[in-house]
């Protein structure tokens, strides 16, 4: 062989390949946030609820008041929330979750719109979890108020009065059982605020 002369090699090619095409794999592109942005809406709709149930109980607690008169208007037995210490807790404790829950909305908005923002959704689950404790003690509270006014206790000579004043005891029985909801209400915030933080 001289030198200058090129030297070339003739390589087969195989007969399945096909010239200048690769395969191509498409691989599923997956939504952003959509998961997480969908727990956010669902906490959103419960804290909502939670907010309206909370204040309903306030609101329900402060106008019970019911006037009884004996033989003469001058003469009246009142029952009325604030008779009681465990009614006077409720109502103050009911109105501050009230308070937070109409406070955290906003947050709750922030992590609708960013999903991926870990810092919201960990400050909400802080606070719902010393909400939560607030409004399960003053329910509680006034719940064995409530269980003592319709059935009494023989033993410590606690008469049962919602015979006499019926109107007082439907408004705080309702008045409880609205801070039940938001109890359970809080409860499913705490639940989906570890499950977004979880997918985080």
């Amino acid at each position: 062989m001289k030198s200058g002369e090129a030297t070339t090699i003739d390589v087969p090619e195989a007969s399945g390949a096909t010239k200048g095409k690769a395969p191509v794999l498409m691989v599923p592109r997956k939504e952003k946030g959509g998961m997480k942005r969908g727990l956010e809406v669902i906490d959103l709709i419960i804290r909502i609820g939670a907010m309206v149930a909370a204040l309903a109980a306030a609101a329900t607690m402060g106008t019970s008041d019911q006037n009884l008169p004996f033989f003469t208007q001058f003469f009246q037995f009142e029952a009325s929330y604030d008779d009681m210490p465990s009614f006077e807790f409720f109502l103050i404790a009911m109105s501050i979750v009230a308070g937070y829950l109409v406070l955290s909305l906003p947050f709750s908005i922030v992590a609708i719109v960013r999903p991926h923002a870990g810092g919201p959704r960990l400050l909400l689950l802080i606070v719902d979890i010393a909400a939560l404790t607030l409004a399960t003690s003053a329910a509680a509270a006034a719940t064995s108020i409530v269980y003592l006014a319709h059935n009494g206790n023989s033993n410590s000579n606690w008469l049962a009065i919602c015979n006499q004043f019926g109107d007082f005891c439907q408004k705080v029985s309702g008045a409880v059982v609205a801070s039940f909801i938001t109890v359970v209400s809080f409860m499913f915030l705490i639940l989906l605020s570890a499950l977004a933080l979880r997918k985080h």
